[in-house]
């Protein structure tokens, strides 16, 4: 049983440096990005929006991947006002594979290279939903749409042999502690909760990222995972009252800025520490061991051509 077997592999030494780790401060980075292009995802709120304020004010050129117009808009005005930045948007909804595949066509398109690729969109879910590809939501949005967006754009990337890629993770992948149930993707036979769909869509993403990495071995091109802290952000808050109450009193308590792990996301970016390294997970900007179902390479392969499948690549 699943289960059982990634609970044995379970270290108490990591659980410790899991819990060390989050008391520390992100290592800093003052290293200019001027020149450079930097896709984001996600960029018109919480850790996206101050993202985009960091790397704009470090010279950087933005091209921002958001669902809402009227956001956008208002975050391009800003950035040029207040930084002068080279900035696009591109609007695109995540939950729409026909959206991410024109998205990935218009970033195929610009004639300069891309030199970061950050993935930070997301959702959390408390009760099930689907997308209209018919696919459970938390799933579809943090797990395939960054990884269709790789997949499309990874020859581009690797003739270019300089990105680095970005997850936004989380150490909620901790939660699906079973890992990915790919024969159950839509929670028919498994008790679906917000937690447990969440740390399967980011347990998918890092598994994932193992053969990303392996992809790009033979290049420049970087891929790694982040955990961004307990952060105060507007995440979840499509769950009702109910819910925003109980993540008021419980989480935004004890969260944090979400500047602290836009900090984190520059140093993994643009810090010469971190140019050669890839396929990595880091707490902030502290490298660490993820969950043991989320580091098996047993289930990469299933996991990868199932997601090639939802995606209609193959």
């Amino acid at each position: 049983m699943a289960l059982i077997r990634y609970l044995t592999q379970y270290r108490f030494r990591d659980m410790g440096e899991l819990i060390r780790n989050d008391k520390k401060e992100p290592l800093d980075c003052s290293n200019s990005l001027e020149g450079k292009t930097v896709v984001l995802s996600g960029a018109t709120s919480g850790i996206g929006l101050e993202a985009a304020h960091l790397f704009a004010e470090k010279g950087a050129s933005l091209i921002c991947l958001n669902r809402d117009t009227g956001k956008s808009a208002r975050l391009e005005k800003e950035l040029r006002d207040r930084f002068n930045c080279k900035i696009q948007n591109m609007i695109v909804d995540f939950r729409s594979f026909e959206q991410l595949k024109r998205c990935a066509d218009d970033l195929l398109k610009i004639e300069k290279p891309i030199d970061i690729l950050i993935h930070n969109a997301g959702v959390y879910n408390t009760k099930k939903q689907f997308s209209q590809d018919n696919i459970e939501m938390v799933f579809h949005v943090n797990h395939l749409g960054s990884f269709l967006l790789n997949y499309l754009l990874k020859e581009k990337l690797k003739t270019e042999n300089r990105a680095r890629i970005i997850y936004v993770n989380s150490e909620g992948h901790r939660f699906a502690l079973a890992g990915v149930h790919l024969k159950d993707l839509d929670w028919r036979r498994h008790f679906y909760t917000g937690l447990k769909s969440y740390g399967a869509a980011k347990t998918a993403q890092l598994l994932t990222m193992l053969k990303y990495n392996e992809y790009f071995s033979d290049c420049r091109v970087t891929i790694n995972a982040m955990h961004p802290g307990n952060v105060k952000s507007k995440m979840g808050d499509n769950n009702g009252k109910l819910y925003r109450m109980m993540k008021k009193k419980l989480v935004l308590s004890s969260a944090k800025d979400p500047s602290i792990s836009a900090r984190a996301l520059y140093y993994l970016a643009a810090s010469d520490e971190v140019e050669a390294v890839s396929g990595k997970f880091f707490n902030l900007t502290t490298e660490e061991n993820p969950a043991p179902h989320a580091r098996d390479i047993s289930a990469v392969d299933p996991l990868w051509n199932k997601s090639r499948q939802l995606c209609g690549l193959s």
